[in-house]
């Protein structure tokens, strides 16, 4: 079975860090583009970043650019969001999921969500950011 795991959540203040991971199984993990997302209350899921197959580029969201790294351990099948700098914005149940395709990005090379493609979502975890 193909699933993914998100975890590492949790409550921090204006201007602390988590990490989040993404542990993935059933699948071979470098084939396919691994995206974070997250879905704050009352607004749509956006994406957050995302890591291409095959050690590919990375992509971010223009408001996470400079804050949030997005990496991978392929020997623990395990892509992580280390998030610096948060602030109350950040505030959302995050989500992995698996990317058939490449990761999507618009003119400016800011990851965009889309649809097609994404499978294999993982649960959420919670980041609460507070001041």
């Amino acid at each position: 079975d193909v699933q993914l795991q998100a975890s590492g959540g949790g409550s921090v203040q204006v201007g602390g860090s988590l990490r989040l991971s993404c542990a993935a199984s059933g699948f071979r993990f470098d084939d396919y583009s691994i995206g974070w997302f997250r879905q704050a209350p009352d607004k749509e899921r956006e994406g957050v970043s995302c890591i291409a197959s095959n050690d590919g580029p990375t992509y971010y969201a223009e408001s996470v650019k400079g804050r949030f790294t997005i990496f991978k351990d392929n020997s623990k099948s395990t892509v992580y969001l280390q998030m610096n700098s948060l602030n109350a914005e950040d505030t959302a149940i995050y989500y992995c999921a698996r990317d058939s395709f490449n990761c999507p990005y618009d003119y400016n090379g800011n990851y965009i969500y889309m649809e097609r493609g994404l499978n294999s979502w993982g649960k959420g975890t919670q980041v609460t950011v507070s001041s």
